[in-house]
C-alpha cells in the first residue's frame, strides 16, 4: 500500500520544482494556469473528490479507486482506499489502513516537493515547458488540455496533461505518462470551496487507532 501511496502523492504532492526561466513557454497556455491559480488563493479552504486510474501504455485499465482531498493553508489531507495521508504543516503521516502502520516524517515548505496547494497554485514555472493543445467538450463542459513536459529528462515520466475547466478556471484533472507506458489519471469530481474544517482534521491522532505501529522518520 505504500507504493500506491506514492502514486497517489506523483501527482497530487511529489513533482519536484526549481526556479527556470517560461520565457520558452505558450503565453495562452499560461494565461490559462495563472486564471486557475488567482482563483484557488481566493479560498481559504477547499475539499474535492477525485477517481484515480492506473492504466498500461495500451491504455488498459489497471486499476480505478476514489478519493479525497482537503486543504486549508499548507495543510492537507489525502483519502484514499486503504490509505490516508495527513499534514498539519508541522509534520506527514502516512497511513496504512491494512497494515495498521503510520510513518511519520517532517513537512518542509521550502523542499522542492511539490504539496497539494502547490499543484493548485505556480507548480507551472518551475521546471516544464508546457502548451495548450486546444480545447474539447466534456458533457456540458469546455476542457482546456495543457501538455507539459519535463526539463529534466531524468524524471521517470516525460508527459504531464493538465485539464482545465474554461468556464469556472477550476483543475478538472491531470494525467501523468511514464517512461514505462504506465499511465496515472487523475479526474477531480467535485470541487467544494471554503468547507469548515477542524484543525485537528488535520492531524493523526494515535488514539483513535488502536495498535497502530508508529514509525517514527523525523
Amino acid at each position: 500500500m505504500k507504493k500506491i501511496s506514492l502514486l497517489v502523492l506523483q501527482t497530487l504532492i511529489l513533482f519536484s520544482v526549481s526556479a527556470q526561466s517560461v520565457a520558452i513557454n505558450d503565453a495562452a497556455a499560461k494565461k490559462i494556469l495563472d486564471a486557475v491559480s488567482v482563483k484557488f488563493k481566493t479560498y481559504k479552504t477547499l475539499k474535492a473528490t477525485f477517481t484515480y486510474k492506473v492504466e498500461n501504455a495500451a491504455a488498459k485499465v489497471l486499476s480505478a479507486k476514489t478519493g479525497t482531498i482537503y486543504m486549508k493553508g499548507v495543510k492537507y489531507r489525502v483519502s484514499i482506499l486503504g490509505q490516508e495521508i495527513f499534514c498539519d504543516g508541522i509534520n506527514v503521516w502516512t497511513f496504512d489502513k491494512v497494515a495498521n502502520e503510520v510513518s511519520v516524517t517532517k513537512f518542509d515548505a521550502e523542499s522542492n516537493t511539490l504539496t497539494p496547494q502547490k499543484l493548485f497554485t505556480n507548480f507551472y514555472d518551475a521546471e516544464f515547458i508546457y502548451k495548450l493543445n486546444g480545447e474539447k467538450k466534456q458533457g456540458t463542459k469546455t476542457i482546456q488540455e495543457i501538455e507539459m513536459t519535463p526539463i529534466d529528462k531524468s524524471k521517470p515520466f516525460h508527459k504531464v496533461y493538465i485539464y482545465i475547466d474554461k468556464l469556472t478556471k477550476t483543475l478538472n484533472g491531470t494525467k501523468v505518462l511514464e517512461k514505462t507506458g504506465s499511465r496515472y489519471i487523475y479526474s477531480i469530481t467535485t470541487l467544494t470551496a471554503n468547507p469548515v474544517i477542524a484543525e485537528s482534521y488535520f492531524i493523526f491522532d494515535v488514539k483513535k487507532f488502536p495498535g497502530v505501529e508508529v514509525i517514527d522518520l523525523r
